[in-house]
């Protein structure tokens, strides 16, 4: 796939993790100077200057968003902080410690005895990539795996209120996190996992990756919003993003989706922010209404795995 030279020079002027990411995924460059960087300068240098004494950013553990520990840490993953930082490693152990809830999964309620299947699934994401210890991720893994619903997906609803229908936010954060936790090396029920895996992104192409299966009309707007950092949300460019970064091959079920991403783009060759989630936040990492650079980046890539498609 062939980048117009001034859009590559206008992601390589953005901020280190970016230029990190492009170099990687776009230019397959290996650039671990780049990468140990982002804990000593711009956003992630930025983000780690906010950690409390006590270990925690925000007020705790999930609160408040999207400042907590919980939404930083995953922040910090996104940017590509290098894994061995130890002040994450200490708040990831916090929280292990600190959160664990009887049913196995990490629980920020105080009141809520259910944990929650979204937040375990991002947990697992950060948790893994940072390189938490395999045994603190056992009860973890039950939980998950006890929550898989018979339509492939997972809804953080079932455990607390009931649910019948796998719900697309839940189910993306479950698939990103089970993806860290294979691609980290860890095992603790690794076969049981993939075949989730499995299952779950059938569950998304079903449903075209923003469809009903049902009606073939659009499940939410906001779905096809281009948003980031996407939080517990989803959208149509972090499902294809997913799939992308899991090595996933090309299906025809992706298209529509890929479509309206394609169609997107600006004149300038550029892709939008186009809404960021409603929360309290460190700092704006891009406007809304503005070109991004980061899901610039999330296209370019996905363009790029997928160019068997011909879009």
């Amino acid at each position: 796939m062939q980048i117009e030279p001034e859009l590559l020079d206008w992601l390589l002027q953005g901020e280190v993790a970016i230029q990190y990411q492009v170099e990687r995924d776009l230019l397959d460059k290996h650039r671990p100077d780049l990468q140990a960087r982002i804990e000593l300068e711009g956003w992630g240098a930025r983000l780690l200057d906010r950690r409390r004494p006590d270990g925690h950013w925000g007020r705790s553990f999930y609160q408040p968003k999207w400042t907590s520990s919980h939404y930083t840490l995953l922040d910090l993953k996104t940017l590509q902080l290098p894994v061995s930082n130890q002040a994450v490693k200490e708040t990831i152990d916090l929280i292990t410690v600190q959160q664990k809830a009887a049913d196995g999964g990490v629980n920020p309620g105080v009141t809520i005895p259910e944990s929650d299947v979204c937040v375990n699934g991002m947990f697992l994401n950060y948790a893994c990539y940072f390189g938490i210890s395999e045994r603190s991720l056992h009860s973890i893994i039950d939980f998950l795996l006890e929550q898989h619903m018979p339509d492939g997906g997972f809804n953080c609803r079932l455990n607390r209120f009931g649910a019948r229908h796998s719900s697309m936010h839940s189910t993306i954060c479950v698939l990103e996190g089970l993806l860290e936790y294979e691609r980290s090396g860890y095992t603790y029920r690794l076969g049981e996992l993939q075949a989730v895996s499995a299952a779950a992104r059938e569950f998304l192409l079903l449903h075209r990756l923003y469809l009903s299966d049902r009606t073939g009309e659009v499940i939410d707007p906001k779905f096809l919003m281009l948003s980031f950092p996407g939080r517990w949300h989803y959208d149509i460019l972090r499902a294809l993003d997913y799939f992308r970064d899991a090595g996933v091959p090309w299906d025809e079920r992706m298209r529509p989706a890929l479509e309206v991403v394609v169609g997107k783009r600006r004149r300038d060759s550029r892709w939008p922010l186009q809404a960021r989630h409603p929360g309290q936040t460190h700092f704006e990492m891009e406007k809304p209404g503005q070109p991004s650079r980061w899901n610039t980046l999330r296209v370019l890539r996905v363009l790029k795995q997928y160019s068997s498609a011909g879009i």
